[in-house]
């Protein structure tokens, strides 16, 4: 039997106890499988049963009755991945649903591969890649923007806008070549001016898509976040109060943190994959020495820093080291303690850091100034969800490598160069948008996005 022909099978709910568990099943003969293991009440038979119909039965093995069970059926191509697929739900215990994907696989079936389902779908014409892209996008949104993102692009607003700079230029080509290759036509030439105006439509279109790719790289992937300050200003009790959980130790004795401390939060609808780091000053102890470089290092490489300062106190030396560290960095300063007496510090770190807020992270007060401050930082409020977007490197390199092409088609067309040399760049931009969109992908770019893909998916 073929790859494409084969039946799969796999748990597509969550590896775990919950109310209702599911195991999807696909391929041709999808039904006839699920006939040898499932007996609806009714006697029917799935094989003989119309799509979108649910059957209510048991589900069985060579040992007997594993539970009842609803079984969906979809027939093709009004499915999922394009094929006759069944989805069999039952009780969500992780034993039951084990024992049934075995009997499913006893009867024929093979085990699904990560991202097979999504592959088939992709393959059989259901989606394209920035719609499977954007499947993984939904299924690990950790905020109602990134989710709104997600689901944006899934219903094909960046594909059609992709597909309709791609007509543009597809069109313009055509042309060229007709007039080229049969030049006994009277086939009419394009306009220098005509051509540069459609090459300069897209060249736009795709600097606007390129602008999109930070903003939704944050919604989608997050932002590599250091909370870096000096001993006892309270960031692992920041990093606590935002975590929910007693997640860094917390000792009144400095140098307590000498380790990176890892969380992900999700902060004003934004994933921050915070490290909690150990407080940077001057130390003879060679542990808390190496934990105080690391947190230097870190606090270069992050993409957003998180500066915190003891309100009750005058700024100290370190403090001033710190903000000489942030003032070229995407930075948010936090006055912690502000339930005690606090130090008209403000003015000081606001020359160095624009956006100051003040908070007690013991008392778990200012929390949500914090969301809304780094929410503006970060330029999320401004994310138009409902419009085209580049989420992952593979889109931006793809977009970034198509507006290089067109630019220079209109190079050639404003230098004069002969319109062969103006086709053979838009054919070049042409190929980079339809490897974006899938139609023109290579095996091992369409394998290396379904690799990423959950097991069920």
């Amino acid at each position: 039997m073929s790859e494409s022909k084969k039946v799969i099978a796999a748990i597509a709910t969550a590896q775990a106890a919950g109310g209702v568990g599911m195991i999807r099943v696909s391929g041709d003969d999808a039904m006839e499988i699920c006939d040898k293991i499932f007996t609806a009440v009714s006697g029917n038979e799935l094989k003989n049963s119309k799509g979108y119909r649910a059957h209510f039965g048991r589900v069985s093995d060579k040992d007997g009755d594993i539970d009842e069970c609803v079984a969906l059926v979809f027939r093709a191509p009004y499915s999922y991945t394009g094929e006759n697929v069944v989805e069999l739900s039952c009780h969500g215990g992780l034993y039951v649903l084990k024992r049934v994907l075995r009997a499913v696989l006893a009867a024929g079936a093979c085990p699904a591969k990560a991202g097979e389902f999504t592959e088939r779908a992709f393959l059989n014409g259901k989606m394209d890649l920035t719609q499977a892209e954007a499947v993984m996008d939904l299924i690990g949104a950790q905020g109602k923007q990134a989710a709104d993102a997600a689901l944006t692009a899934l219903g094909g607003t960046l594909s059609r806008e992709i597909e309709a700079d791609t007509e543009k230029l597809v069109n313009v080509c055509a042309h060229l070549s007709a007039w080229v290759d049969y030049p006994d036509e009277e086939i009419e030439e394009l306009e220098n001016d005509e051509m540069l105006g459609t090459v300069s439509a897209v060249e736009k279109s795709l600097e606007k898509l390129l602008a999109t790719y930070d903003g939704g790289k944050v919604l989608t992937q997050g932002v590599q976040t250091a909370i870096v300050g000096r001993p006892n200003v309270g960031k692992s009790t920041l990093m606590n109060m935002l975590v929910g959980s007693q997640r860094s130790i917390v000792t009144s004795y400095a140098g307590t943190t000498r380790d990176i401390v890892e969380e992900s939060v999700t902060l004003g609808g934004i994933s921050l994959h915070l490290s909690d780091t150990a407080g940077i000053r001057e130390s003879d102890d060679p542990i808390e020495a190496i934990g105080v470089d690391m947190a230097k290092d870190r606090l270069q490489k992050s993409e957003f820093v998180i500066a915190v300062f003891d309100g009750s106190e005058e700024l100290t030396k370190e403090d001033m080291d710190i903000l000489e560290f942030c003032k070229d960095k995407l930075c948010l300063g936090v006055i912690n303690k502000t339930d005690l007496d606090v130090k008209n510090v403000r003015d000081e770190i606001s020359k160095y850091i624009e956006t100051v807020v003040e908070i007690s992270a013991e008392k778990l007060n200012g929390k949500d100034e914090l969301e809304e401050a780094a929410a503006k930082l970060l330029e999320t409020d401004r994310i138009d969800t409902t419009q085209a977007m580049l989420t992952g490197e593979r889109q931006y390199l793809s977009v970034t490598e198509a507006l290089s092409c067109v630019r220079e088609a209109k190079f050639a067309l404003e230098s004069g160069m002969t319109l062969d040399a103006v086709n053979v760049s838009l054919d070049c931009a042409i190929e980079k948008l339809l490897e974006l969109t899938g139609r023109k992908a290579s095996e091992e770019v369409v394998n290396g996005i379904f690799a990423r893909f959950c097991v069920g998916k």
